[in-house]
């Protein structure tokens, strides 16, 4: 891969996004972040996909923070040039689409952000993975203070922030942080494995299905449980939920059609 920053490609029902700065580890700067907003507004128009794998270029770094340099040049804006970030990567968070997190290496600050923002998170052995925003007397403001704790409980989250420690792959697993660790050479065949797995699925179930989780997570138990027949209902009688439970009985593989 040359050239682009982002690259983004597709194959079937499953689209890839690539950062593509290998030498500054995949860093995020306001081209990177223009880009992935410019392929999320492309994905989200794209019936065919169901699951997209973020990931960064190389064995080093998923993306191993924010462009620093930048954030110090933005002074008297800083706040709106963050704010900027924040609103690109809850586009990519509030996707309809089924967002995997391959974290092949540093995830720090904005990338940590990054990889909060995806549904799923899958690390290889060697990932580090940490918030050390405050040890250069900033703080997280692409959503970490908000999504970390809803992810992992508070005491651990603040635990992470305050100290901006580096968590291991392994660490991160026992945290709940990321759902699943593999040897680096690994990685990517588990994570498509996943991906497939997924798509494999009825298209509509999956959409709400991340609907009803994510919707569902601010209500009070009673309104969730409601909202929840609500989305039932439109899956149930769909014409995948048709396919889905004839081909089941008859013993065939089911052809969804996203209806």
């Amino acid at each position: 891969m040359t050239g682009e920053d982002v690259v983004f490609t597709k194959s079937g029902s499953i689209a890839y996004v690539v950062i593509n700065r290998e030498e500054a580890l995949n860093a995020l700067n306001s081209n990177v972040l223009a880009k992935l907003d410019i392929i999320f507004s492309e994905i989200e128009h794209d019936d065919e996909i169901i699951v997209v794998i973020i990931t960064g270029a190389g064995q080093r770094a998923f993306v191993a923070g924010a462009d620093v340099k930048e954030i110090k040049n933005a002074g008297a804006n800083r706040t709106s040039f963050i704010a900027g970030g924040q609103c690109i990567l809850s586009k990519i968070r509030n996707s309809s689409k089924v967002v995997i997190g391959a974290i092949n290496g540093y995830a720090l600050g904005g990338g940590c952000e990054l990889a909060l923002a995806c549904d799923i998170r899958i690390a290889s052995e060697n990932a580090k993975i940490g918030m050390p925003e405050a040890t250069l007397g900033v703080m997280a403001g692409y959503g970490g203070t908000q999504l970390l704790p809803r992810l992992i409980g508070p005491g651990r989250a603040k635990y992470a922030i305050f100290s901006g420690v580096m968590l291991s792959a392994a660490e991160a697993y026992q945290f709940g942080l990321v759902e699943k660790v593999y040897d680096s050479k690994n990685l990517m065949e588990e994570v498509e494995r996943l991906a497939r797995k997924i798509a494999a699925s009825g298209p509509l179930a999956i959409k709400y299905c991340k609907n009803a989780i994510d919707e569902g997570m601010g209500f009070p138990i009673d309104d969730a449980l409601e909202f929840e027949l609500e989305i039932y209902d439109k899956v149930a009688n769909s014409d995948d939920a048709e396919e889905g439970l004839s081909a089941f009985l008859e013993k065939r593989k089911p052809v969804f059609k996203g209806m």
